[in-house]
């Protein structure tokens, strides 16, 4: 408690408990650091709570009640499957809760103050934290902002009852018959496709002429396919226009190909991207903290803002709103605090799409490279042609290796396929050392294992395939 309203000193505020906050006190209490981190919410952040933890649970009990229905296919009987979808989301709630519970303990054991409340800056050496019951000041030496985003929300689509966020369609009770979702990107798909496999009825409009645009299109091509044998019509060139609701629907009006159209749903799934949280009353103007005009904070290679001792990390600043950059980005700046010489490499950051089939890719495209001067080449691997993957039901789908023609050196890789998410670490690790395709293809594989398609296609990219034929020159 705060005797009067004098100031607490501190070594370093971290603002923001999600992926890249939590990371950053833990690391910066091990270097030696005084740490006190405050999150208004949940600890975890919105990865943890309501983001990529509590949908990727709801998407592995889709995936479950999926090949439940499937079960003839494996040589199986699974007679009257059917949903609880209330007990479906209490295991996610147990899922979320511990994951929670772990980064509490985990801030705990590295002797991190936590404090629950609203933090707002007085000046660029102080804030104030503040909740129902304290308000304490703290004078720091080091500040880390990681407040992350939130939900874009569109005026012709105020979130509420039957327009749904991302947040509220984690937590539905129930399952509804019909869902609209605007936005074709990976948060829409993820979600549009794990209603689907629950036998939702699900409308998907998209802007541009084809979903997932960050992936290329031979891999949101085979997404596609998928989505359509769960009945999922996908609308591309879709402008969504405006929307009237009901007490038990919701009508969307769109344009395509000048046309005007509607379609009705029990809800309306709005994923158009994320707005970085750096408004409100965090009160950055008073820490002398400049933030752009898409509400990005610009900072260096050591995640420092212009104000030197303050930084700033994750989805508040330029680049991919991912959690995993925002953790390493958190390790950065917490190392430079430490007087350590890091600095931010994002040659190597993997980008992940937890549709079915995934979609995972890092570094370049074989375009990206020949843009970059290198003399680059490709060579595409089929699921097909893998004994585990054929095993998992996974024949439908692809591993592309991008390499160096003159040196060998590995430069990119798109997956999608069953476990891609997974697969993609080794090729990040490949390129982050320097690895060429024959020390790829000479590294022996366990067989038989998803891993062994990056050997194949390693062994493609030398023109010594075993276990496809090599494309005629």
């Amino acid at each position: 408690m705060v005797v009067g309203d004098a100031s607490l000193d501190i070594d370093l505020l971290v603002i923001g408990a999600g992926p890249g906050g939590y990371v950053a006190a833990i690391r910066a209490a091990q270097l030696g650091q005084k740490v006190i981190i405050a999150d208004k919410g949940k600890f975890g952040g919105v990865c943890l709570n309501v983001g990529c933890i509590p949908s990727k649970a709801l998407i592995n009990s889709a995936h479950h009640y999926e090949s439940m229905q499937h079960a003839s296919d494996y040589g199986l009987s699974a007679d009257n499957v059917s949903v609880d979808f209330g007990k479906v989301q209490d295991y996610k709630t147990s899922v979320v809760n511990k994951m929670t519970g772990g980064v509490e303990m985990l801030l705990k054991a590295n002797k991190v103050q936590m404090f629950q409340g609203e933090v707002m800056f007085i000046n660029e050496n102080e804030a104030r934290l503040f909740n129902d019951n304290e308000a304490p000041r703290y004078r720091f030496k080091n500040c880390i902002i990681a407040t992350g985003s939130r939900p874009i929300e569109l005026k012709p689509f105020p979130f509420g009852k039957r327009i749904l966020s991302s947040t509220e369609a984690l937590s539905l009770p129930e399952l509804p018959k019909s869902l609209i979702v605007i936005g074709g990107g990976y948060i829409g798909i993820e979600l549009g496709q794990m209603y689907a496999k629950f036998g939702v009825q699900v409308t998907v409009l998209e802007g541009a002429d084809t979903i997932l645009p960050g992936f290329d299109k031979d891999m949101s091509n085979l997404v596609v396919k998928k989505l359509k044998k769960s009945n999922v019509e996908i609308v591309n060139g879709a402008l969504a226009k405006g929307a009237e609701q009901t007490d038990k629907d919701v009508t969307v009006t769109y344009e395509v190909g000048g046309e005007q159209k509607t379609v009705t749903a029990d809800y309306l799934l709005v994923t158009v991207g994320r707005r970085p949280n750096t408004d409100g009353e965090l009160g950055l103007e008073l820490a002398g903290v400049k933030v752009g005009e898409r509400g990005l904070i610009e900072v260096d290679d050591q995640c420092r803002t212009n104000v030197k001792h303050i930084f700033a990390i994750g989805d508040i600043v330029p680049g991919a709103a991912l959690a995993h950059k925002a953790s390493y980005e958190a390790k950065v700046a917490a190392e430079a605090i430490a007087g350590l010489p890091s600095k931010v490499d994002y040659k190597c950051i993997p980008a992940v799409a937890f549709s079915d089939p995934e979609c995972a890719s890092v570094g370049y495209t074989e375009k990206e490279a020949k843009e970059k001067g290198h003399k680059a080449k490709s060579s595409k691997f089929p699921f097909g042609g893998n004994g585990r993957a054929v095993t998992l039901n996974g024949a439908d789908g692809f591993l592309k290796l991008i390499h160096d023609v003159d040196t060998g050196l590995v430069l990119g890789a798109q997956i999608a396929g069953v476990e891609a998410s997974n697969m993609i670490a080794e090729l990040g690790l490949a390129i982050e050392m320097g690895a060429t395709i024959e020390d790829i293809a000479l590294t022996i594989h366990a067989h038989p294992t998803l891993a062994e398609i990056t050997m194949d296609a390693a062994e493609l990219a030398m023109g010594h395939p075993i276990h496809t034929i090599a494309p005629k020159s």
